[in-house]
């Protein structure tokens, strides 16, 4: 039941207990159990909203900010990411591979407002050695969730 609730969750977080049981072919009371539980192991962090910002008169400028750093001993890149994902405007702090070490998510109002960040509080850690900086132009998926379903071409083709 754990996995298919949390896959269920996953994609619609908003799902009343009522259909939970149903889909899962239990009680409300094991549902409501069952998340309790999922939420005090720390399985279940949070539950968010997803956004299309472009829908919208507010303006939104979203980034993605390799970094490389060189790991601090005994700590690895614990503690530098520590240091990173606490500024308020970092949306995420991810370990990757390949050529650099963190992808930081950030999200502000401007161009100019994320390159502030970068040069002034990113660049400045005493452990990051260098940046790259993408600047997502539009979203097409996100999270499970495709934004802008393709329109079905409704003309009548015409062949000779």
């Amino acid at each position: 039941m754990r996995e298919e609730l949390l896959t269920i969750l996953e994609k619609n977080s908003r799902i009343d207990f009522n259909e939970l049981a149903v889909l899962l072919g239990t009680s409300e009371e094991e549902v409501l159990k069952e998340l309790t539980q999922l939420e005090h192991e720390g399985i279940i962090c949070g539950y968010h909203t997803l956004i299309n910002w472009e829908k919208t008169s507010i303006e939104k400028v979203t980034a993605l900010i390799e970094v490389k750093v060189t790991p601090q001993r005994g700590q690895g890149f614990d503690k530098i990411a520590e240091r990173i994902y606490n500024y308020p405007e970092v949306r995420a702090v991810y370990l990757i591979s390949g050529g650099y070490d963190l992808l930081i998510t950030l999200e502000e109002k401007s161009l100019k407002e994320i390159a502030g960040f970068v040069s002034d509080k990113l660049s400045t850690l005493d452990s990051v050695l260098s940046t790259a900086t993408h600047f997502i132009l539009k979203k097409y998926k996100d999270h499970g969730t495709i934004y802008n379903t393709p329109k079905n071409d409704e003309r009548e083709v015409i062949t000779p």
